[in-house]
């Protein structure tokens, strides 16, 4: 084993600065892919090829996280929100629905972002738990720039309130789950053993209660904007119909 394989992540180290800035340098590029298809024929065509390249790399990180010695029941587990958050990033590439695409946005932006800036990490680059994780959450992310400022699919104050209704059911199953079996996705029942930004929120249980404040007023004034916009123009949200 290479001392390069052996190696730690560190936050904001240099692995983690190189991850930033590639995402980073990604966001231009894939607006103007996304401004490129308004007005095409079959807009959800290049969606679509965007969708399998999510796939491509997510699946099979996923099944590497699978795999003797990388599996862990208290990890490995696809109940993390960025694994479902991914799921909802290919289903809107594939169909534009309004649902899907709200939730790549509220999602992708908000609770995907931070897992950008405070990764809940140990392995470093070429670790395929590395590789999975920065592949997963940068696509995530470039999924609901894509669409949103890309595309155009705006949200509207009924796919807020639909995604914060989705997320709801998400943290009290999952809770639920942690509390059965004693593993902790999501964060629900205690913190991540590394820093995030929960430290800053307070001990449980009051940090899930200041957070889901934050995370659904967060996303209000996401919402806000593009309605107020729409109310201007006198148009409905540029969002894809049911």
């Amino acid at each position: 084993m290479t001392a390069m394989t052996a190696s730690s992540f560190e936050t904001f180290g240099p692995s983690h600065l190189a991850m930033l800035a590639l995402f980073v340098a990604g966001i231009w590029p894939v607006v103007l892919l996304g401004r490129a298809q308004r007005g095409a024929t079959d807009p959800r065509r290049v969606s679509r090829w965007f969708a399998v390249a999510v796939m491509a790399f997510t699946i099979p990180m996923q099944v590497v996280d699978f795999l003797p010695g990388q599996y862990s029941f208290n990890t490995t587990l696809p109940l993390q929100l960025c694994d479902f958050a991914w799921i909802a990033a290919v289903i809107a590439l594939f169909t534009h629905h309004r649902f899907f695409v709200a939730l790549a946005y509220f999602w992708g932006l908000v609770l995907t972002t931070q897992g950008l800036l405070t990764p809940w990490l140990t392995a470093d680059f070429p670790n395929p738990k590395y590789v999975g994780f920065w592949g997963m959450h940068i696509l995530i992310v470039w999924a609901a720039i894509y669409l949103t400022w890309g595309l155009g699919l705006r949200p509207a104050w009924r796919d807020y309130a639909t995604t914060v209704a989705t997320t709801a059911t998400w943290a009290i199953s999952v809770f639920t789950f942690n509390a059965i079996t004693g593993t902790n996705y999501g964060f629900l029942n205690h913190k991540p053993s590394s820093g995030s930004l929960l430290d800053y929120l307070g001990p449980w249980p009051s940090y899930v209660v200041l957070e889901v404040l934050i995370v659904a007023a967060v996303w209000a004034l996401m919402t806000w904007p593009w309605v107020a916009s729409a109310r201007r123009t006198g148009q409905a949200a540029n969002i894809a119909a049911c």
